[in-house]
């Protein structure tokens, strides 16, 4: 199996990830292995760009090379290492071999550092099950095997660059190049992600407004990071701003900023968040939760470029490109009145659409790998690893809330697998019955549950019917125990604030408790 993370070349041009596979199928004709990996090392971490004969879960996570000691090694030496079956330093690929029935060890391991004209590019890494898989491979042979895939590094990054400047602006193309950009990964090689990633290098170069279309978790912020990156403004400032955390009050003066006086408590000049992007991007995420009369100002801005600071008659100039996001209906909340239409249409220049995670098929394991190999250094663990069960059920769950319902997942799978296991095992195994995905989410312990919750309840005609009766007795003891607090409520739901709100209005349950 050979997978790839990358950006496609061209139309009729095979992409820089589908050049690296093949160079790792030559790399296996010539040296018999059960996986082969291509590791770039960017600013002290290790990210696999194609891998052979490694799971999924491998793609997604990014190797620090201060925590993982056989990296180390490899990058330092001259011309590689080859390990011997018994050393005692950990193996980062232990457990992640595919197509093995379970979690095995590797037993021969060995790599060397690429170099592209005179800097160190990555690594190559060949591992083994059996433990003298390597015996024929002397010096000379792990040395033309460098030299090959060195060389077919270089033909794919020419191939690339030529496609780049041939299909794209020339501002895009600079961008490439420059390549100075630091963004968080699009991780995952599914058809909608691809899809997504060409779309994003579309627009990406040019000024159009773009509309973020997408669930709840999806990972829009990320999308906005990426297309800032692949413009022209990549260089000066991406500014952030969370709508639907605005107090209606403060909304105005955070976008637009204010002039000392403009009402009660401005002590002192504010600069808003238009004018801290000039020249950059302005990223508003849940742009649906704006209020009205802001959403005209908003529209002002985006038809000439112009904003007036509360308290000030001076029109000021901004040269902004805006990322809107949100996971609302707007057409619906145009035709409430909660919404302006034209302000829609001005956002919607280009709408792009963020595929939920249960479209996205098997990028659930690169992304659980990611996860892991962040908690495995957060909690002190040697090696987190997805048994096959573990993997199995990450595919059959629907994933309602997406990458970030994924992330909570993984991070309290990882808790309760380390806790169960030795602190100094080899590797660490998640299981299905770490991830809890089978239970419901508002499970309560027999203490938290009325007494009298499962007599007072009139027997219900279907299952849905007594869940939400269950949910709705259970739901209303815990506001009221926390006295209508809503952030210790779901806490104790194991829900975020937002979500629990949303489900106390879908079973009519009132936020305060009754007096």
């Amino acid at each position: 199996m050979s997978v790839e993370m990358t950006t496609s070349g061209g139309p009729d041009l095979p992409s820089e990830g589908e050049r690296f596979g093949a160079l790792l199928k030559a790399v296996r004709e010539l040296v018999r292995c059960d996986a082969v990996a291509l590791l770039r090392l960017e600013d002290g971490m290790l990210r696999a760009v194609a891998v052979d004969g490694l799971s999924d879960e491998a793609l997604g996570r990014r190797f620090a090379v201060a925590a993982h000691p056989r990296f180390a090694r490899l990058l330092e030496s001259p011309a590689g290492v080859r390990f011997p079956p018994d050393c005692d330093l950990p193996d980062p690929y232990d457990g992640l071999v595919s197509g093995q029935p379970e979690i095995l060890p590797v037993h021969d391991c060995m790599g060397a550092p690429l170099r592209l004209r005179g800097d160190t590019w990555g690594l190559l890494t060949l591992d083994a099950l059996e433990p003298s898989a390597f015996d024929a491979v002397g010096p000379a042979r792990m040395e033309a095997l460098v030299r090959l895939v060195e060389s077919g590094i270089e033909a794919a990054h020419a191939a690339r660059d030529m496609a780049r400047r041939t299909a794209q602006e020339q501002v895009l193309a600079e961008a490439w190049q420059s390549g100075r950009a630091a963004v968080r990964e699009l991780v995952g090689t599914s058809a909608a992600m691809q899809q997504l990633r060409r779309e994003i290098d579309t627009v990406g170069a040019s000024d159009l407004t773009v509309l973020l279309l997408g669930e709840t978790g999806v990972g829009k912020d990320l999308v906005a990071q990426r297309l800032h990156a692949c413009s022209r403004r990549r260089s000066q400032p991406l500014v952030q701003v969370n709508c639907a955390a605005l107090p209606e009050t403060l909304a105005d003066s955070e976008l637009f900023g204010h002039r000392r006086g403009a009402f009660t408590g401005a002590i002192q000049d504010r600069t808003g968040k238009f004018e801290l992007a000039d020249g950059g991007t302005l990223f508003l995420d849940e742009v649906g939760e704006l209020p009205l009369g802001v959403q005209a100002k908003l529209l002002r801005v985006l038809q000439g470029g112009e904003l007036q600071r509360p308290g000030s008659d001076r029109t000021l100039r901004v040269d902004v490109r805006v990322i809107a996001a949100t996971n609302r209906d707007l057409p619906a909340a145009i035709a409430q009145g909660r919404f302006r239409a034209d302000l829609y249409h001005r956002l919607s220049v280009y709408p792009l659409v963020v595929p939920p995670l249960r479209a996205r098929g098997r990028d659930v394991l690169a992304l659980a790998g990611g996860f892991l190999e962040e908690n495995q250094h957060r909690l002190g663990a040697r090696n987190l690893r997805l048994s096959p069960a573990a993997r199995t059920a990450l595919l059959a769950h629907s994933w309602p809330g997406n990458v970030r319902e994924l992330e909570h997942t993984i991070s309290r799978a990882a808790l309760r697998a380390y806790r169960e296991h030795a602190p100094r095992a080899r590797w660490v195994a998640i299981e299905p019955r770490h991830l809890l995905l089978e239970e419901a989410p508002l499970q309560p312990s027999p203490v938290d549950v009325p007494a009298s919750a499962a007599a007072s309840e009139a027997p219900a005609t279907t299952l849905r019917e007594a869940t939400e009766a269950f949910q709705r007795e259970w739901l209303a003891a815990c506001v009221a125990r926390h006295g209508g607090n809503l952030s210790r409520a779901a806490a104790q739901a194991g829900m975020d604030r937002s979500n629990f709100h949303r489900l106390l209005r879908k079973l009519g349950i009132a936020a305060q408790p009754p007096a």
